[in-house]
């Protein structure tokens, strides 16, 4: 796509987004489509968003107001001990308008950055929650990913637990909007994904496959290999129930449990072990943890946060030096 092609898409989708006219197919693939086409790769290979661009994107039509939202993001990103210069790049563009050209203020953004603004936006705006869940799940993805190869089992089980949790706070409300809602209905929607990914077994099954107490939860005892089919599970339940419109809770765990059998067939076809066979771990999660805040305490200086550090978001300033992580 050369970048004329690129800029007619975004003029045409940005002009839906502000005129709220959003085709049936725009609306299923929205977060996706909508983030994915304005995000632009530097010469070092770094990804970034144009801060006028996004402004589009989350209806915002006066550059003022969404100004106001930048500096809100830029507090938060202060308060958390972030360099502020790494992820928000003044810039300035040029723009054409009829036979006149001029140039105009904007910045380059990282992922991080759009996370803080979006956390930031105005909550009515139902592009800002889907903003929310995209940045928040695509900068943990990233992050994981940064940091992945130097992690020894433990801390990818840390990691993945993690990862997880935020996870399962998506599908949860990706199920509740399918029509899943008492305690009980969730209950027969988790086990049907647990009875795709483990040939039929349900969650007190898979428990008693473990020899777990009754109070234990299953995810602290899994390695991080299992750990992982779990998380694929969830990720991609939620996505398919939101891009299929799935409705009623009936479909809703049929949908899970297609998922779970589809990871499942998928492990087997790759000559993977599955997952009820994988061994479990002599220490919960739960023990991990207390362990990491004692190995912190005994050692102040020794920062063992490695699933979301606090200053290890990519920044934009490693163009300069080529990737930096701060911190």
């Amino acid at each position: 796509m050369d970048k004329k092609e690129f800029d007619e898409r975004l003029n045409a989708l940005s002009e839906r987004v502000l005129s709220k006219a959003l085709t049936p197919d725009d609306e299923t693939n929205y977060t996706e489509s909508l983030f994915e086409s304005i995000r632009h790769v530097n010469e070092y290979g770094q990804e970034f968003w144009y801060a006028r661009e996004l402004q589009a994107a989350l209806e915002y039509k006066e550059w003022r107001n969404f100004c106001k939202v930048i500096e809100k993001a830029k507090t938060a990103c202060d308060g958390s001990n972030t360099s502020i210069s790494s992820h928000f790049v003044d810039v300035n563009k040029m723009v054409t308008a009829g036979v006149a050209s001029k140039e105009i203020d904007d910045m380059e953004l990282s992922r991080y950055a759009c996370y803080l603004i979006v956390q930031n936006g105005d909550p009515r705006k139902k592009v800002i929650a889907l903003g929310q869940s995209y940045f928040a799940v695509k900068t943990r993805q990233q992050e994981l990913i940064d940091n992945y190869d130097n992690l020894n089992e433990d801390q990818k089980r840390l990691a993945i637990r993690k990862e997880m949790k935020e996870h399962n706070k998506l599908l949860v409300a990706a199920a509740k909007d399918a029509g899943v809602q008492s305690g009980i209905d969730y209950a027969i929607f988790q086990n049907s994904g647990y009875k795709g990914l483990y040939g039929g077994m349900t969650a007190k099954d898979i428990k008693a496959h473990k020899q777990l107490g009754k109070n234990d939860d299953i995810l602290d005892y899994m390695g991080h290999e299992e750990l992982a089919a779990n998380l694929f599970r969830a990720t991609q339940t939620e996505a398919k129930l939101r891009r299929e419109q799935v409705k009623g809770k009936e479909n809703a765990n049929q949908t899970h449990y297609a998922v779970g059998k589809e990871v499942r067939d998928t492990i087997k076809r790759l000559g993977g072990t599955m997952p009820e066979d994988l061994p479990t771990p002599d220490k919960s999660i739960k023990q991990l943890e207390r362990e990491q805040k004692l190995l912190q305490k005994k050692n102040k200086n020794y920062y063992y946060d490695f699933i979301f550090p606090r200053n290890c978001c990519c920044s934009l300033t490693g163009r300069y030096n080529n990737v930096r992580f701060n911190g």
